[in-house]
């Protein structure tokens, strides 16, 4: 079994998803008291939403990449980057690594083509719903194509991110808001919606809209488990 190491703190909310979802895919696979190998560092969220904010990638890079190496140094086989955002660096972070970094758009475009959809609608903070690092990288890679919500949509779902569900705060009244943006997202024809921040499943659940849900910090710890059990 491979070691995984994971950069959390982006935020510790979601952060403790991975760590438990992981334990539990190891176990499934191996049985018995069987548990992940696992290396975390848990950053302090404040700095690094300032950076978000300033849109300051190349400190945020190399904060990330510095924090990468070390978990390699210390014993990790493979990497994860617990956010979906933060891939903005993941290729630069990537490129300093010997061990796989494993990105979080990849697990999800492995899934969504498995399941045969092709147009999908896209929620995550600003960053992820309007620059090409995430919606790009499905294109390119797995074909599909990607809808984001308008403007007005686009900064209510970020000001929740950051605001309500990175404080551990889950109101009725946002998830209905959400709701809302699934249907409009349907009606433009996707077939799917991508939970494209981890903390965004902890609001919205299976059975909550009429369209398949990809959570990408489920599916990103589920590659996790299968890089770190291979052979």
């Amino acid at each position: 079994m491979k070691t995984i190491g994971l950069i959390g703190g982006m935020s510790w909310e979601s952060t403790q998803t991975y760590y438990r979802l992981i334990n539990e895919g190891v176990r499934e696979k191996l049985g018995g008291l069987h548990s992940a190998e696992i290396i975390m560092r848990s950053i302090d969220f404040a700095p690094m939403e300032v950076l978000q904010r300033e849109r300051r990638w190349d400190e945020s890079a190399e904060f990330l990449t510095d924090i990468a190496v070390t978990l390699q140094n210390a014993g990790a086989g493979l990497i994860l980057i617990c956010t979906n955002t933060m891939h903005v660096v993941a290729d630069r972070v990537a490129a300093s690594l010997s061990v796989p970094l494993l990105h979080i758009a990849d697990a999800a475009g492995q899934e969504l083509a498995r399941a045969g959809i092709h147009r999908v609608g896209l929620l995550g903070t600003r960053f992820t719903m309007t620059m090409d690092f995430y919606k790009g990288r499905l294109k390119d890679r797995f074909n599909i194509d990607v809808l984001v919500p308008e403007e007005a949509d686009r900064n209510y779902i970020d000001n929740v991110i950051y605001k309500e569900l990175c404080l551990g705060k889950l109101l009725p009244e946002s998830r209905k808001e959400f709701q809302r943006v699934i249907r409009g997202l349907a009606k433009s024809g996707a077939k799917g919606v991508v939970l494209g921040c981890t903390e965004i499943p902890l609001l919205i659940r299976p059975g909550d809209t009429d369209i398949p849900i990809f959570d990408t910090t489920e599916l990103h710890a589920k590659a996790a488990v299968t890089t770190a059990l291979e052979d």
